[in-house]
């Protein structure tokens, strides 16, 4: 088999599971709505929902998949200030997981990225430290400045990733098992299509995860126009 029967076969199965889910739920309630109670009915109402979001996302990611694989996919490279685009995707994942508290210690720093490719990257992260993340936890998302590149780095508390698994997480549909990430469901493509997204805008990517704590790192280049402009005039002169 192929890589590209291979990507078909576990698509069909992803996509499998989710419309099964909502095709059963939806025909029980059909055929049973007079016997449901109202617990019952809503009960089977926010499965078709969480299934139907899970569906979506998974169509997203396979589209981000491809685009990934298409030569013509376009990345504008400009200058993009990265506080707001952080407290805003914080606030968008607090509505999703409200037991989480996020703390953001970010500088107003630019980088050189594609803005939107950067918030898909960023929310790809934070939207994974709100899933695997400890209940009632804290989230910190902080920057600094080190060699011409700007480090952000998302840190949850919760089960750690273990050493081993570090390369495997950032490679297509996978998923390392835990007791956690059993209860969470993934499709396995998020953390591939993050770091192909951030080396296409020439950034790079790591985890380290320790004492019940686990951090991404993202290194993207930083848009200082004075420095860029120093850089240009030592490398004329050489």
């Amino acid at each position: 088999m192929n890589d590209y029967e291979d990507f078909i076969s576990t698509v069909s199965h992803e996509l499998r599971t989710p419309l099964t889910s909502i095709r059963g739920f939806s025909q029980t309630m059909l055929a049973s709505w007079e016997k449901l109670d109202d617990d019952n009915k809503k009960k089977f109402l926010n499965i078709i929902i969480e299934q139907s979001n899970r569906l979506i996302n998974l169509v997203e990611n396979m589209l981000s998949v491809t685009k990934l694989q298409d030569t013509k996919d376009t990345i504008i490279i400009k200058e993009v200030t990265i506080k707001p685009v952080i407290e805003m995707i914080c606030s968008i994942v607090k509505t999703q997981h409200p037991d989480k508290s996020f703390k953001i210690d970010i500088n107003d720093h630019a980088i050189l990225a594609d803005k939107d490719k950067f918030q898909q990257v960023m929310t790809n992260l934070i939207e994974n430290a709100g899933k695997y993340g400890d209940d009632k936890s804290t989230i910190t998302i902080k920057s600094n400045y080190a060699n011409d590149f700007v480090i952000i780095k998302v840190i949850n508390n919760g089960i750690e990733i273990s050493e081993n698994d570090y390369e495997k997480i950032f490679t297509k549909f996978s998923r390392i098992d835990n007791p956690l990430t059993r209860k969470v469901q993934g499709s396995g493509l998020g953390l591939y299509i993050t770091k192909n997204l951030v080396e296409k805008m020439g950034g790079n990517i790591r985890v380290n995860s320790q004492n019940h704590e686990t951090v991404f790192e993202v290194s993207m280049p930083c848009a200082n126009i004075e420095r860029q402009a120093m850089n240009a005039v030592r490398n004329s002169n050489n």
